[in-house]
């Protein structure tokens, strides 16, 4: 009976650190290879691994068994790529002889997702996982605390906003309520978290050199998202006023819908700005335009038209806004709704049917081109 005493690396440790091409099969090879993992990286826990598989291999032996020791790892970019490499090493390691069962070490979880590929080829009688005691003593808590502290972007990610939270709770607590200071720490740390968690603080440091670049190349749109802020800070602004103004006081719901008809429009004209000098943009850089370009101006135009539709049902009906009058017609408040929700469809039919023209014309002096034989991006290529 002949066991062979499989030590896994999924993360391919042993061969980046080390050097070395894997599989590796049999006790010397092994052994070597611990000395050249530890001299690497005397802290990689596959310098347990791989003494645990020698260690199992000689308790085996002592017993009367015979046993092969070998060494498989993955290696790739993705997971699949990983296990698929493992699987031709242990292909090649079955290949050199017959094996009735094997016993696998593994030590990480990743690792313990090989077995199932193993035992598709091979009885497996036991997983030995490694568990390094070092990890549960407090001696070894304290030096990965020290790591911790030796690296500045943690330092500044966890440790400064808990300071900060830490130094300003008591100030809270003597003028505030506990729940209140409680409840201001949280959410300073919360901010923080999501801070960094969702990247924001990349797109905080970039902003300044893309602002640069941006002015440096003459983009249009450098202007237009200024005005654009201008005119949602109006729009804002007219929208507290008129939620605030008396006709808003019969309740919170109506205050809110008088916001949404008063700001809507300065909100969408400020987007259909900024989306006008993307659009410029384009039509400078490039000599066509992309399609959501072109339907963005429309399909903004179109929800604004819906929100301030709702908006004025909801008045209309709640706080007696007069009715709509249209072209010597006075719509009531289902027809009003109506006619605002048929022109925002109207609207987005037309960005879509003005998208859908300018695409057309461009694919058409593509094709033109091309059959005049003038060189062109890729047709004029191709052609040669």
């Amino acid at each position: 009976m002949t066991t062979l005493v499989l030590c896994v690396d999924r993360s391919n440790d042993v061969g980046r650190k080390a050097g070395v091409d894997t599989p590796i099969v049999g006790w010397e090879a092994v052994r070597s290879l611990v000395t050249d993992l530890g001299l690497a990286d005397p802290e990689d826990v596959g310098v347990n691994s791989l003494l645990e598989s020698l260690r199992v291999a000689r308790d085996l032996s002592d017993e009367g068994e015979e046993t092969v020791v070998a060494v498989v790892s993955g290696n790739g970019d993705s997971a699949v790529r990983a296990d698929r490499a493992l699987a031709r090493q242990l292909d090649d390691v079955l290949a050199t002889r017959s094996f009735d069962s094997a016993i696998v070490v593994i030590d990480s979880a990743a690792d313990e997702r090989a077995v199932p590929m193993i035992e598709s080829r091979l009885p497996v009688d036991a997983v030995d996982r490694v568990v390094v005691r070092q990890a549960r003593d407090l001696e070894s808590t304290y030096y990965l605390l020290k790591q911790f502290m030796a690296d500045e972007e943690l330092r500044e990610t966890v440790l400064v906003p808990i300071g900060i939270g830490l130094l300003i709770l008591p100030a809270l607590l003597v003028y505030f309520s506990p729940a209140i200071a409680v409840a201001a720490v949280t959410t300073l740390l919360g901010a923080a978290l999501l801070y960094y968690g969702l990247g924001i603080d990349e797109v905080v440091e970039a902003a300044p050199d893309r602002a640069r670049e941006a002015l440096y190349s003459g983009q249009v749109s450098v202007v237009t998202y200024v005005a654009a802020l201008g005119l949602s800070v109006v729009g804002v602004f007219l929208g507290v006023l008129e939620a605030s103004s008396g006709e808003a006081t019969a309740g919170e719901f109506v205050a809110a819908m008088s916001f949404v008809y008063a700001a809507v429009p300065w909100l969408a004209l400020a987007a259909v700005t900024a989306s006008f000098g993307r659009l410029l943009d384009e039509l400078i850089r490039d000599e066509g335009v992309r399609t959501p370009y072109l339907n963005l101006p429309f399909g903004v135009l179109a929800v604004g038209v819906l929100f301030r539709g709702f908006a004025g049902f909801f008045l209309e009906r709640e706080a007696n806004w007069d009715a709509l009058q249209l072209f010597g017609h006075t719509f009531t408040a289902s027809e009003r709704l109506a006619v605002f929700v048929v022109g925002s469809i109207a609207l987005a039919l037309v960005g879509v049917r003005v998208a859908a023209s300018v695409s057309d014309e461009a694919l058409d002096e593509v094709i033109d081109e091309a059959a005049s034989g003038q060189p062109g991006d890729t047709g004029g290529d191709g052609g040669r």
